[in-house]
């Protein structure tokens, strides 16, 4: 397809997708987003890969995701308010998908394998260092921030209190879910969470039993 085609695919949400007659011809972005995925994964693990010469397979890892998660990206494409161009079905434009970091995010990635597919991989270069530059300079100093479940069980091992469970509840219909997780260690609360998805509840869990802890000492 040609470029306009592909910059409109990758706006094109499967759930716009899904409410079409049988037959249509509307494609959505999720072969374009599986694309930048990857596209994207390249550009970040060869930055950090140069950037941080004597940082172990590990550590760089842990930064990589912190850059390519969701709610990072998502951050990111809400900052430059791009769910404003999103072809959305209408269960989704009535439940706020415009607002949505796991829509966003996809979002973002289906943008850079458009970028890629048409101006090539020096442009999706440039694309991703605009978006991601800031991001990738502070995971560098971000600690245990960069993934709060993994921080939470490194310390509730080192206070031999051993792993977190996570106890999770749910409320809201089911288009619009709203998870509640609380952390769990030693047989304590420790902290509690919420979010879109069991996930993201249980991250902000971990942030809260983290910092709890932490205050403790």
């Amino acid at each position: 397809p040609g470029n306009m085609q592909l910059y409109r695919l990758a706006f094109t949400h499967s759930s716009m997708v899904r409410q079409q007659p049988e037959g249509g011809r509307h494609q959505s972005n999720e072969r374009l987003e599986f694309l930048g995925d990857s596209v994207l994964g390249l550009v970040v693990t060869n930055h950090l890969y140069r950037a941080n010469p004597d940082l172990p397979e590990g550590e760089l890892a842990k930064l990589r995701s912190a850059v390519v998660s969701a709610r990072a990206l998502g951050g990111e494409a809400g900052r430059l308010d791009l769910g404003d161009y999103f072809r959305l079905g209408r269960g989704e434009e009535n439940s706020g998908g415009r607002a949505k970091n796991s829509i966003l995010a996809d979002g973002v990635e289906a943008v850079i394998g458009a970028v890629y597919l048409s101006s090539g991989l020096d442009a999706a270069t440039t694309v991703v260092h605009h978006l991601l530059d800031e991001l990738m300079e502070q995971s560098q100093t971000m600690g245990a921030a960069l993934d709060w479940k993994t921080s939470l069980q490194e310390l509730g091992s080192a206070r031999g209190l051993g792993l977190p469970e996570y106890r999770i509840t749910d409320s809201g219909p089911d288009h619009a879910k709203l998870f509640e997780a609380t952390a769990v260690l030693g047989g304590e609360e420790a902290g509690t969470g919420s979010g879109p998805t069991k996930k993201a509840a249980e991250m902000m869990a971990a942030e809260a039993a983290w910092h709890h802890l932490t205050a403790q000492g």
